[in-house]
């Protein structure tokens, strides 16, 4: 299991993905021991083995405020999770089955909310009153858009930080993200729909729940309300909108704006590049044309042992080589306490979701075409929203700020599962010379160890 946007703080052992984490054997138990440390917001966990995720076992994590540390708006009468996504009717196993054989994934055959078809999620409120909605996409690739019949939605808080309270009257749900909403109850008492549909997809599809008065005057009534479907614009317009609330506190007292990322040199530019090809008469996917293929020992655990033949520093590069797809076990070096840019140039025309384990970055920019040096002069310097996944348009860019202060192994992977199973995700080992505890925790006591780790020892009680 992974937790989604949980840091795992100077922790990657309890990362839960398959380069820092031993698989669970079957009968077996895990117990994960984690800090929540310098975090808050809304988050979600799943199974990151194989093609579980398609199986379902997601749910909704909440890393709440400090008591007497304010939230920017006051206590919500009540906070729902709701987890949407795409859903298949075929079992996991046959869905890996399909990319194991080297074809692609259907279209899938609906959209779920909190597990249920339409009209099977209801939430209860009271007339008059707020509600948070903790929002997160925990399908396998579609883009959802969010949107409750006759109602607003105020944008408070995105994978961590409180943004501007900005009201929308639907949302883009990019795969892998989370928001928080509020929404008052100020319509007259009936039944609303809550309708989250497809994005960028030739055919639309649509899934609805139910937004219930306790003193309603009768159920859902009239088409559910229409909304975006392929139009670009109107979500990268929207994507440019979500910025950070500078005065509000974060998981610490002070303002979320003391952190001038704008004022700190880059020391490094890593552009990424995907591609798709076939290797092996097999459909892969690729970044900077390296396809990842897991070694049989967790990376983390084979760094912490030093044991040799199980991956290679300096295996991925910097910038898309221009090359043909081929396989590796890719692992980006990179050095703890620089500050790093990263460009995410997608010269495909299929809209795309990345997320990074470990850490939240800076979404400086985002635009059409080919990313340049001259594209800085668009940056946001000032007031970017801080997050853990972004999307990248088609045949568009988007440019993230990192400051490496997290030591560990960590994936840098395609939200959109098919992809990620095919190749389409790298580690990012954040490298440093010392053995301090300060920097890195050693490997966990209950730590499971196998391929080339097995019957090495991790620590004494």
């Amino acid at each position: 299991m992974t937790l989604n946007g949980v840091q795992q703080r100077r922790n990657s052992f309890e990362d839960g993905v398959l380069g820092t984490t031993c698989p669970i054997p079957p009968g077996g138990n895990f117990t994960y021991i984690l800090q929540v440390k310098d975090q808050i917001g809304s988050f979600y966990y799943f199974p990151s083995l194989a093609f579980h995720k398609a199986a379902g076992g997601f749910g909704g994590i909440r890393i709440l405020s400090r008591p007497r540390i304010p939230v920017p708006f006051d206590d919500p009468a009540g906070d729902y999770t709701v987890l949407i996504g795409d859903w298949y009717k075929l079992n996991h196993t046959d869905l890996m089955s399909l990319l194991d054989s080297g074809r692609k994934l259907p279209f899938p055959n609906g959209i779920l909310i909190n597990g249920r078809g339409s009209n099977g999620a209801y939430f209860n409120v009271e007339q008059g009153k707020t509600y948070r909605l903790r929002i997160s996409n925990v399908g396998l690739e579609n883009s959802l858009n969010f949107r409750i019949q006759n109602h607003k939605l105020k944008l408070v808080e995105v994978e961590g930080t409180h943004t501007l309270q900005t009201t929308y009257s639907s949302l883009d749900v990019h795969v892998g993200q989370s928001y928080s909403v509020l929404v008052t109850a100020d319509q007259p008492a009936q039944d609303y729909y809550i309708v989250v549909s497809t994005r960028f997809t030739s055919t639309v599809l649509t899934s609805t729940g139910v937004l219930r008065y306790s003193n309603s005057a009768g159920p859902v009534s009239g088409p559910p309300p229409g909304g975006p479907t392929i139009q670009i614009d109107w979500s990268l317009n929207q994507a440019r909108s979500i910025r950070t609330n500078l005065t509000a506190s974060g998981p610490r007292p002070n303002p979320q704006g003391s952190y001038h990322y704008g004022l700190i040199n880059t020391t490094r530019t890593i552009i990424l590049s995907s591609s798709p090809g076939i290797v092996n008469g097999k459909q892969r996917y690729a970044i900077n044309s390296v396809s990842y293929v897991a070694p049989d020992t967790p990376l983390k655990l084979a760094d912490y042992f030093k044991i040799p033949g199980v991956f290679r520093v300096g295996s991925f590069s910097d910038r898309p080589t221009g090359g043909g797809i081929y396989l590796d076990t890719s692992v980006l070096q990179t050095d703890y306490r620089t500050f790093v840019e990263f460009v995410f140039q997608n010269d495909e025309d299929i809209i795309q979701s990345y997320h990074l384990d470990g850490y939240s970055f800076f979404v400086v920019g985002m635009d059409g075409g080919q990313w340049t040096p001259a594209s800085r002069n668009t940056y946001n310097l000032r007031d970017a929203v801080s997050r853990c996944t972004t999307q990248v348009y088609p045949k568009s860019w988007t440019a993230i700020y990192i400051a490496l202060d997290n030591v560990g192994m960590w994936n840098l992977r395609s939200e959109f599962w098919a992809r990620q199973y095919l190749g389409q995700q790298f580690y990012m080992r954040v490298y440093t010379t010392s053995t301090s505890i300060r920097d890195e925790y050693p490997v966990p006591k209950n730590a499971l160890l196998c391929g080339r780790a097995s019957g090495r020892h991790t620590r004494p009680l």
